[in-house]
């Protein structure tokens, strides 16, 4: 069994992730998205699923992205 790095709860189905030279322990996906997932540098929501980079500032989607100011991006349906 291993402890999860975010909620602590020591469980015998827990999983690694390897990320970026690390490792990671979680016994939910929920934690592991807590502790992974990219925030929003527009409206701080956690991007889970299809977000947008732009020059290295993750966003949830194309409206974040140009209220920020960043050009040129358009959302993939």
């Amino acid at each position: 069994m291993a402890r999860c790095e975010v909620c602590g709860n020591d469980y015998g189905m827990s999983f690694e992730v390897h990320a970026q030279g690390a490792v990671h322990v979680f016994d939910c996906f929920a934690c592991a998205i807590h502790r992974m997932a990219p925030i929003c540098e527009h409206c701080r929501v956690q991007v889970i699923g299809q977000g947008v980079e732009v020059d290295g500032h993750w966003f949830c989607g194309g409206h974040c992205a140009r209220a920020e100011g960043k050009v040129g991006i358009v959302d993939r349906v």
